[in-house]
C-alpha cells in the first residue's frame, strides 16, 4: 500500500520535505498549513499590487545542494533588469540556454549586490563593523582609542568561560565595541539583556565573525575578482552579493508548492494541526481543524514531519508526555514580529555613497537601526531588492521591522497607530517627512524567533523525548527551536528525507545542522 507523510507547515522546510519525497521516494506527502498561503516566515505579502517580504531573505548558501535546489526552481537572469539598465550596472549574467530576461519573464532570480549598514547617532556605519576611514571618522578619536584599548585587553585576558552572549561578544570585540554596537540592539531584538542569553545564540548566528576576520576579509576583497556568487570561505555576515526572486522570497516557495502539487502532493491551507495521536512510541495520526469550515478530522500517516513550534507540538500529544517535558515545553520563549510597510513619494535621507541608485535613493537593502530611543529594529528598502515588487516603480516601498512579545504595547496597537508610530520614528531620525507617506500596511507574525533563554538550557530533554518517536521528524526553525536561516531549514528537511530513504534511525545528523561552528562555514 502507498505510504503517506503528514507534514505540518508549508514553509521552506515543509515544502522541501514534500519535494524531496516526491522526487526520491514513493511516499505521498500531505501538507497542512495554518495560514492562507505557503512560505512561512519566508512568504511575500501582496498589498494593492505591491509586494513585501516578512523580513527580506537572501538567497545564498555555502551548500551546493541548497543552491542547486533554488536554481532548479528559479533560473538566474540572463539579461539586465530594468534598474540595471537605467543605472548601466555591470553584473554577472547567466549564460545558460534560454536564461530569462527579467523584463519579459517572471520566473527569474536577480543578482543583487548587498549593501547593509548600521544607523547610529544619525550616522551610517558598515555592517559588520569595519575599521574603514568612514567608521573611524564617525566614531571619533576618543572612542576609537577606547575600542582599541578594550580589544587589546580582552585579547590578553579573555573571559575563559563563555556562558552568556555578553561573554561571547566581549571576547570577540572588546567591552567598548560591545557596548557601542551590540548590547542595546540585542536587547531590542530579544527583549532581555545579553547576560541572560546563552552563548549558543552567538555561536549559531555570528559564528566566526571578529575584528580579525573582518580585517582579513577586507584585504581579500581588495585582491579578489568582483561579481562572484561563490563565497564558500567567507563568513555569512560578510557576503556582498546574493540572489533574489523577481517577486520576493515567497515566489520561490510558491514555485516549489506548484511543483509539489503537479507531482501529486497535497497542500491544505487554513488547516491547523491541534493534536498528535500516538500508539506507544509511534505517531499514528494528527487532529486537524479546517479554520474555514471548523470541521475537525483525524489524519493517519506513516511518517510525520513537524515545523510547528515545539511548545505547541508537545502540548498537542494525546498521551505519554511526562510533566517535566510539558513544563520545559511551556517554558520555551519566542520573540514576535511586526512589519510596517510604508509607501512613500520620496525619502528625506539621500544617497551620499558612490553606489548609483534611481532617484538618489539610499542604496541599502537593510539598515540596522541602533539609534538610541528608537524601537525600530531594522529598515528594509524593497526597491533595492527588486524594483518589480512595486506597482508604481517611481515610489519608495519601506519595511520597518519591530521585535516584540505577543500582547505587549506594540502588538496590541491598531494598524493605524502602529503605522503612525513607525512614521514618527523615521521622522525623528530625519529619514522621511510624514507628508510623503502615500499608504501603509501592517503584518503581525507570532513566534518568529525561537529564543535561547527560558527553559532552552534543558532543551536536550525535549529533544530526547521527540527522538523516541521513530516516525516523527522535527525540521525547520520553529520545528527544531533553532534560529536557522532558510538554507539551514532546507538542509534539515533534506537530511530527514535522506535518513528515511537510507533506513537511518538516528536523527542526530539533523540536529547537528547549524550547530557546530565550522559546519556550513567551511567545505
Amino acid at each position: 500500500m502507498e505510504k503517506t507523510a503528514v507534514i505540518i507547515g508549508a514553509g521552506p522546510a515543509g515544502l522541501t520535505v514534500a519535494f524531496e519525497l516526491l522526487t526520491r521516494s514513493d511516499i505521498r506527502p500531505v501538507i497542512y498549513e495554518m495560514d492562507d498561503r505557503v512560505g512561512g516566515i519566508s512568504r511575500t505579502i501582496q498589498y494593492k499590487g505591491n509586494r513585501i517580504d516578512i523580513g527580506p531573505h537572501r538567497f545564498f548558501s555555502k551548500s551546493d545542494r541548497v543552491m542547486n535546489f533554488w536554481l532548479n526552481t528559479l533560473p538566474i537572469q540572463g539579461a539586465l533588469a530594468k534598474d540595471d539598465k537605467l543605472l548601466n550596472r555591470s553584473i554577472p549574467l547567466s549564460t545558460a540556454p534560454l536564461a530569462p530576461d527579467p523584463e519579459k519573464e517572471d520566473r527569474v532570480l536577480l543578482y543583487k549586490n548587498r549593501i547593509t549598514r548600521i544607523f547610529f547617532q544619525q550616522k551610517f556605519f558598515d555592517y559588520p563593523i569595519t575599521l574603514s576611514v568612514g567608521t573611524l571618522k564617525n566614531l571619533g578619536l576618543r572612542r576609537i582609542l577606547k575600542i582599541g584599548i578594550s580589544y587589546t585587553f580582552i585579547k590578553l585576558r579573555p573571559r575563559k568561560m563563555e556562558k552568556s552572549l555578553e561573554d561571547f561578544f566581549i571576547n570577540r570585540f572588546g567591552q567598548e565595541l560591545y557596548e557601542t554596537f551590540f548590547r542595546d540592539y540585542t536587547q531590542k531584538v530579544w527583549g532581555v539583556s545579553c547576560d541572560q542569553i546563552p552563548a549558543d545564540w552567538g555561536a549559531q548566528r555570528v559564528k566566526g565573525i571578529s575584528i580579525l576576520s573582518a580585517l582579513t576579509h577586507a584585504v581579500k576583497m581588495m585582491l579578489r575578482q568582483k561579481n562572484s556568487i561563490s563565497r564558500k570561505k567567507t563568513e555569512t555576515s560578510l557576503i556582498e552579493s546574493f540572489l533574489y526572486p523577481k517577486f520576493g522570497a515567497g515566489q520561490m516557495y510558491e514555485e516549489v508548492a506548484e511543483k509539489v502539487i503537479e507531482m501529486g502532493g497535497v497542500i491544505h491551507c487554513n488547516h491547523r494541526v491541534v493534536g498528535i495521536q500516538t500508539h506507544g512510541k509511534k505517531i499514528v495520526g494528527v487532529r486537524v481543524i479546517n479554520d474555514r469550515t471548523k470541521k475537525v478530522e483525524i489524519v493517519a500517516g506513516d511518517y510525520f514531519f513537524s515545523t510547528m513550534p515545539v511548545k505547541d507540538l508537545i502540548n498537542g500529544f494525546d498521551q505519554g508526555v511526562a510533566e517535566e517535558v510539558k513544563t520545559l515545553a511551556n517554558g520555551l520563549v519566542y520573540r514576535d514580529y511586526i512589519l510596517v510597510g510604508l509607501l512613500l513619494q520620496k525619502m528625506k535621507l539621500k544617497n551620499k555613497t558612490k553606489n548609483k541608485t534611481l532617484n538618489n535613493l539610499i542604496p541599502d537593502n537593510w539598515i540596522y537601526v541602533q539609534e538610541p530611543g528608537v524601537q525600530m529594529g531594522r529598515l528594509d528598502i524593497v526597491n533595492n531588492f527588486s524594483l518589480y515588487m512595486l506597482k508604481d516603480q517611481h515610489l519608495i516601498w519601506l519595511g520597518a521591522e519591530y521585535f516584540c512579545n505577543e500582547g505587549d504595547l506594540l502588538w496590541i496597537q491598531s494598524d493605524r497607530e502602529m503605522a503612525d508610530f513607525a512614521i514618527q520614528e523615521l521622522k525623528s531620525m530625519n529619514m522621511i517627512n510624514r507628508k510623503d507617506v502615500v499608504d501603509y500596511m501592517v503584518v503581525r507574525m507570532p513566534k518568529t524567533y525561537p529564543a535561547y533563554f527560558g527553559t532552552y538550557d534543558r532543551f536536550d530533554v525535549l529533544k530526547t523525548f521527540v527522538n523516541e518517536y521513530e516516525n516523527l521528524f522535527l525540521v525547520g526553525r520553529n520545528g527544531m527551536h533553532k534560529y536557522n536561516n532558510m538554507d539551514h531549514s532546507i538542509l534539515t528537511a533534506m537530511t530527514a528525507v535522506d535518513n528515511i530513504i537510507a533506513g537511518k534511525k538516528d536523527k542526530e545528523n539533523i540536529w547537528e545542522i547549524n550547530t557546530e561552528e565550522d559546519y556550513h562555514e567551511e567545505k
